[in-house]
């Protein structure tokens, strides 16, 4: 969603840091483009306003002119003012000391009400909590039935009946007490627009549930639109906080940036795809070295966490740099990272990448086509893929829906895969250190005398070659004049061939192609 902003970003601070010291009018140039990005991005105008002065007040003071890097200080006041832009601090959520917790969810229809209850009811049940939801969304049909269904996937009960929206709030309630439901989710209805008869509706049900958070969930991918939304909503509402749909769309992002300061609330939350597990607390700081193109590393840690077991990690990691990684261990590491969630989402969080890198569209389906591959494999070729011939590769094409020519491409990438580890693993080893040394001190033997396949540098003079000094033959050992910079000796590793640096380069390439 921020892309554009992000690259428009990187622009602006790569030209201010190409400057040595920042004059008045560097600053006033970089906020002009700052300025105009913002509005591009379809940021409120009053928002755009009061970032543009908070950042020029503290970047033509002294807290950039003394510093040791005034571009790096500028990217800094940057930051730490989007930041405060998006809220400041990430919202911490309490709970009723005497249960249950009553959350109430107010918004347009078609803003994504119904699936964000059920992914805030999965987060609250990570949480360690047991939460009911509560359809009283009775306008539009289907609503309690796509309730249900999506409860069902997440194992969470929903509470419902046909009578009126306040009726049913009022026994969910009751129900939640005896269940022993600790958290009760509120589901209210929607309407295209805002109107009076929709909210009389939300302000009775809040009226009677007296829920200790209300949130208000709009797209974000309506643009000043959603913040005009939010604003009514909170005149008539009194909202604790906003939760965002589809902050992984295509849309400019304005409505993030501007929600927070135009109506003095926090996001609360943020939907980044449309799986359950797609949903999570809203980072201002996080979200705003995102759009700075610093990436989010925490994030990134903790979606890890979340996918892979340490001890499997551990041993995957042990078995790729000892060379004996297999396809069997490759299809399960894919597996894990689809868990993580989308390719292209995971690019964006990586600090430091160019954003020619970061722009590549990635398709997720490529990764369903290598599976499809190696599971058309028996347990024997993903360990062996040596023994996948013309007959077996034949085989394995018509099995996973692939050409020959795609599995051949695979088992040659993971082969040079293989040697590579198992090159680079051998560097950490003792025995490679101590083959180092060896070769340090071999080089270091100058025989005064010409011997067999001795290495021979005379004193004083240069040598054509030959077995033994003055003599000027053609032939003969590995000559080296004095005060010439001898070349160094490919790197040896024990049980390898020898390695020059330029084969490790031509393997990256071919691995990365």
């Amino acid at each position: 969603m921020f892309q554009t902003l992000t690259d428009k970003f990187e622009d602006i601070f790569g030209r201010l840091s190409s400057k040595g010291r920042l004059s008045e009018a560097d600053v006033d140039a970089a906020l002009r483009e700052i300025r105009l990005a913002l509005l591009e991005a379809d940021v409120n105008l009053s928002v755009v306003k009061s970032l543009r002065a908070r950042i020029k007040e503290r970047a033509v003071g002294d807290e950039v002119h003394g510093a040791l890097n005034p571009a790096q200080q500028v990217v800094k006041i940057v930051q730490e003012e989007l930041t405060a832009s998006l809220g400041g601090e990430t919202i911490e959520i309490t709970y009723a000391s005497k249960p249950p917790t009553v959350v109430l969810m107010a918004g347009l229809q078609g803003a994504g009400k119904t699936t964000s209850s059920a992914k805030l009811a999965r987060w609250f049940k990570a949480q360690g909590r047991n939460p009911l939801m509560v359809g009283a969304d009775l306008q539009r049909p289907a609503a309690v039935e796509q309730l249900r269904t999506l409860g069902r996937n997440i194992d969470v009960p929903v509470y419902s009946e046909p009578s009126d929206p306040v009726a049913v709030a009022r026994a969910a309630m009751a129900e939640a007490k005896s269940t022993g439901r600790d958290v009760v989710i509120v589901d209210t209805a929607g309407r295209l627009a805002i109107d009076e008869a929709l909210m009389e509706e939300v302000r009775n049900i809040s009226d009677e549930v007296q829920p200790h958070y209300t949130f208000l969930v709009i797209d974000a991918m309506t643009g000043q639109d959603a913040v005009n939304t939010a604003e009514a909503f909170h005149e008539r509402l009194e909202l604790d906080g906003v939760i965002l749909s589809k902050l992984d769309g295509d849309a400019r992002g304005g409505a993030a940036l501007s929600v927070k300061e135009v109506v003095g609330r926090p996001i609360a939350f943020a939907a980044t795809g449309e799986k359950m597990e797609d949903f999570d607390l809203f980072h201002p700081e996080r979200m705003a070295s995102r759009i700075l193109g610093m990436g989010d590393v925490l994030t990134l840690i903790e979606k890890a966490e979340e996918a892979y077991e340490q001890d499997q990690a551990e041993e995957a990691a042990a078995r790729m740099m000892e060379g004996q990684f297999t396809l069997e261990d490759f299809l399960e590491q894919m597996q894990q990272l689809k868990k993580m969630g989308p390719l292209q989402n995971l690019m964006g969080m990586l600090p430091g990448l160019p954003k020619e890198v970061r722009d590549v569209e990635i398709d997720d389906r490529e990764i369903g086509r290598i599976e499809a591959i190696i599971k058309s494999m028996t347990m024997a070729e993903r360990t062996d893929p040596k023994i996948i011939d013309a007959s077996r590769r034949s085989r394995i094409a018509k099995g996973s829906g692939t050409q020959p020519t795609q599995v051949a491409g695979l088992v040659s990438q993971f082969s040079e895969m293989q040697k590579m580890m198992k090159r680079f693993g051998g560097m950490g080893t003792k025995k490679a250190k101590g083959s180092s040394r060896k070769g340090k001190k071999s080089k270091q033997r100058v025989k005064a005398k010409g011997q067999r396949g001795g290495r021979v540098t005379p004193k004083g003079g240069v040598v054509a070659g030959g077995k033994g000094p003055g003599r000027k033959t053609t032939g003969g050992g590995r000559v080296t004049p004095k005060g010439s910079k001898s070349k160094k000796a490919p790197l040896m590793l024990p049980g390898l061939d020898r390695v020059d640096d330029s084969d490790l380069e031509a393997l990256m390439d071919k691995f990365e192609n």
